[in-house]
């Protein structure tokens, strides 16, 4: 299986939306860059599904425009008026070909889930390893209305306690894909998603217009 980052390319504010190339392939979150459903028929021929990892307008701007194109199934833990089926936490879902575990991580969205396999973490935007903010491990930011602090740190938490020590890759939805060396030459996942923890637990204003 081949992981592709679709929004790549854009020139306008998009999540990071990744395709999952292999057996029944599958888009995690739309983004907002035009034409995103084109870059995806340049990998694939058939989309079987798109999984959200929540409804903020950065991760479903073009998901419209993907389900014209494929008449893909939608997998959604909130309404949505073209949702196939809900998301549930503890729910183990068939991404591609592997099973992921949906877990529930609010606080940067009611809506917030992370799908955790194996090997990798699509976190969305609980944590991420980079964003303008800090750069080796941050969290979504929560100082918006419907957000909070306090239940994205427990969503870190909660991460951390049903993350599998085996997960070296994490494809979250800003910033860059981080990799754990298997060699154990850099931070593993955990050790990312720690830190993130650790800076959200200072409460801080994350950015300086908070």
């Amino acid at each position: 299986m081949e992981i592709h980052t679709v929004t790549e390319g854009a020139t306008e504010f998009t999540c990071n939306a990744y395709l999952l190339d292999g057996p029944d392939p599958v888009l995690v979150d739309a983004g907002t860059m035009p034409g995103v459903e084109s870059v995806v028929a340049e990998h694939v021929d058939d989309l079987d599904a798109v999984y959200l990892t929540h409804q903020h307008r950065d991760h479903v701007g073009e998901l419209d425009a993907v389900l014209d194109r494929f008449d893909a199934d939608l997998y959604a833990f909130d309404d949505h008026p073209r949702r196939t089926a809900g998301l549930e936490d503890g729910q183990t879902v068939d991404l591609c070909g592997e099973p992921y575990e949906v877990v529930y991580t609010p606080g940067h969205a009611e809506d917030h889930v992370a799908f955790v396999g194996e090997e990798r973490v699509f976190s969305g935007d609980v944590v991420v390893y980079n964003d303008g903010a800090f750069d080796d491990g941050s969290f979504g930011r929560t100082d918006l209305p419907g957000q909070s602090r306090e239940r994205l740190i427990g969503s870190l938490e909660t991460l951390l306690d049903r993350l599998p020590d085996t997960v070296a890759a994490l494809y979250a939805g800003h910033g860059d894909v981080y990799r754990a060396d298997p060699a154990g030459e850099n931070d593993s996942v955990r050790e990312v998603i720690e830190r993130a923890l650790e800076r959200a637990e200072r409460r801080e204003p994350k950015y300086p217009d908070e």
